[in-house]
């Protein structure tokens, strides 16, 4: 594996402009493209009647009752929604990255703080990219919880501005972070850490060799891992969001309480396992199709490649 740059490189706006683009590309076509697992993961975890069904049999449910079109219901709100998130996220993880690695001296004296400068700067970007993800993926909730409350995206829109203003965009703000912030977590560090090891097995001379669709097939394997994890760690967080969005618990506590009052009520069991299957099975591939996507469309518009700080021989 080759040694880490002695310097950081000198990012421009236009390099940046180029991460938002490739974030925001495969966030929104990976989440776009899940929408209907995202369905009913939301619909397991929020409705009564789903409770202990699994992906299949409930797909079943929803269609058998209300036609294939509702496994679509919130698409707007996700493809817009990750749309800004995605490209906020992938492009402030660059951003922070290479602010930190700066703050620990450059390249070379960053390797050994690889672990804590990956942690930082994946949750440092996600807290900037929920602020506008938040109200966007409230109303999607609404619209897939709620039925009938609205046609769509831009209805929905209105609809909860209109009776709730900012507290109902804001209202699922900390459970948001909470399941947001571990999420990118996993994404970013497993990712990275996976990588690594795959590299260090493979060595600088293979690594130099490799070809575009092995390269391809790292970024796969890599984000499979990733996914895993940034589904383990965020699932809690999801249900609750889910189901504060839908109203459940006391409008009256604060979002914070609210949040772990629910999340005394729902049990461990249910914050833990409840839905997990199919956000693990839908969350490898959005975070596996993201970093195959970012990758090429960085290639295609001829973005820089991100700062690497890997370690490069086997740990002792």
């Amino acid at each position: 594996m080759a040694p880490p740059p002695t310097q950081v490189p000198a990012f421009t706006a236009t390099d940046y402009g180029k991460f938002f683009g490739a974030g925001a590309l495969a966030a929104t076509l990976t989440h776009g493209a899940a929408t209907p697992i995202d369905v009913v993961k939301t619909r397991i975890q929020v409705d009564d009647a789903m409770k202990g069904l699994n992906m299949l049999k409930a797909g079943r449910s929803i269609v058998a009752a209300e036609g294939a079109g509702a496994l679509l219901t919130g698409f707007g709100p996700t493809a817009v929604g990750y749309l800004v998130q995605g490209g906020a996220k992938f492009a402030g993880y660059e951003f922070f990255k290479k602010k930190f690695i700066e703050l620990s001296g450059g390249p070379e004296k960053s390797v050994d703080k690889r672990t804590a400068i990956y942690l930082g700067a994946s949750a440092t970007a996600e807290f900037f990219a929920d602020i506008a993800l938040c109200p966007l993926e409230a109303t999607r909730i609404r619209l897939v919880s709620q039925r009938g409350f609205a046609t769509g995206l831009g209805s929905g829109f209105m609809r909860l501005a209109r009776e709730e203003g900012l507290r109902g965009f804001y209202s699922g703000f900390v459970p948001l972070l909470f399941k947001q912030v571990p999420y990118a977590v996993g994404q970013f560090s497993v990712h990275e850490g996976a990588v690594e090891m795959i590299y260090r097995y493979m060595g600088a001379e293979r690594k130099a060799r490799m070809t575009h669709l092995e390269s391809t097939g790292v970024e796969l394997a890599s984000g499979i891992v990733a996914g895993v994890a940034a589904a383990v760690l965020s699932h809690p967080a999801d249900t609750l969001l889910s189901a504060m969005n839908k109203g459940a618990g006391d409008p009256s506590q604060g979002a914070t309480s609210r949040l772990f009052t629910l999340a005394r009520e729902f049990g461990p069991k249910r914050l833990l396992l409840t839905g997990l299957g199919p956000r693990v099975f839908m969350t490898c591939g959005l975070v596996a199709g993201q970093f195959v996507i970012y990758a090429q469309c960085k290639t295609l518009v001829g973005a820089p490649p991100g700062i690497e700080i890997h370690k490069e021989s086997k740990l002792t």
